[in-house]
């Protein structure tokens, strides 16, 4: 197959622009992965809109704790929407190149959202630990003022970092085949198609993987293992129930978000494998979107109560 995009260097190629195979390897279903990917990603912003619409306008959901969860339906919203369109466009199409400015475009913002999100379930289980273990202090603790300040800084505090290491990444020469074997441009794929030293990128992966990925989910594990605690010691039944209710819908998406990203980032780049890579980005940029609104609200009496009200108008 020849390439297309590459520019001669003296006896160096390096390229312009990446072609994304994606699922070119199974021709005969790029219909039927359309259809499926297009369902899921109108779930995906149907039910992330209805709950970000339902935390807006519905009065007995004006706490933190759904001033956190609107903040996380539009962040999914964009998480989703940096990848699917493209993957969705590639799909009806013959010619899936796309450009380094893209690709790099493509990689930052998915890469900046995906820090936004480790950052914001932290705070979610940080509201619900005031919540539960420290109920008297609660409203003075999670004050408006608090609350605004730390959604600002989980959307801002992971761009700067992400800036700077997706030049360090573009700035590498590409060469060799151009074939991105993979639906967009995450990390991995990128980076085994960079000639020269990889070690100071790949360092810093595990760097900013520790810090943005795994310091966060052990936060939350340290959260929820006072909150549990707490709940135990609980005298009532209801009271017992009513907080394992408010905490598991959350603790089931921390479990689904961090345990693909946490296995996707920190494995050896000699442990990666093309199946394996697109399995895992698979579930962590489209399912566990797709679950999330599904799960705060089967799993959340209050957002169930809201969203009937709204529906019933």
């Amino acid at each position: 197959m020849e390439c297309t995009g590459q520019k001669e260097h003296g006896n160096l190629t390096t390229f312009v622009e990446f072609i994304l195979l994606g699922f070119a390897d199974v021709p005969d279903l790029q219909g039927f992965l359309f259809g499926v990917f297009l369902v899921i990603y109108l779930i995906i912003l149907i039910g992330n809109s209805l709950i970000i619409i339902i935390t807006k306008v519905d009065p007995s959901l004006q706490t933190p704790m759904y001033f956190f969860l609107g903040n996380f339906s539009f962040l999914e919203i964009c998480y989703v929407s940096v990848v699917v369109p493209r993957l969705l466009a590639d799909l009806c199409q013959q010619n899936r190149n796309i450009s380094l400015l893209a690709c790099a475009t493509q990689m930052y913002f998915f890469l900046v959202l995906g820090a936004t999100e480790c950052f914001i379930l932290t705070a979610m289980a940080y509201d619900r630990y005031v919540a539960i273990c420290n109920p008297l202090l609660y409203p003075l603790v999670m004050n408006t003022r608090l609350c605004i300040q730390s959604a600002a800084g989980c959307w801002i505090s992971g761009m700067p970092v992400h800036l700077v290491f997706t030049c360090l990444i573009f700035s590498l020469p590409f060469c060799g085949p151009n074939q991105l074997d993979h639906f967009f441009c995450d990390v991995p794929p990128v980076l085994k198609l960079a000639c020269g030293n990889t070690f100071i990128i790949e360092l810093l992966i595990y760097v900013i993987t520790v810090l943005v990925v795994t310091i966060p989910f052990l936060l939350i594990l340290g959260s929820y293992v006072q909150i549990i605690s707490t709940i135990l010691k609980l005298s009532s039944a209801t009271g017992q129930a009513k907080a394992f209710s408010t905490c598991s819908s959350h603790l089931m998406v921390v479990a689904l978000f961090f345990g693909s990203g946490i296995i996707t980032y920190m494995r050896p780049k000699s442990s990666h494998s093309v199946g394996m890579d697109r399995f895992l980005s698979l579930f962590y940029t489209i399912v566990t979107p797709m679950f999330n609104p599904m799960i705060y609200c089967l799993r959340n009496k209050d957002v169930m109560v809201a969203l009937r009200k709204f529906l019933s108008k």
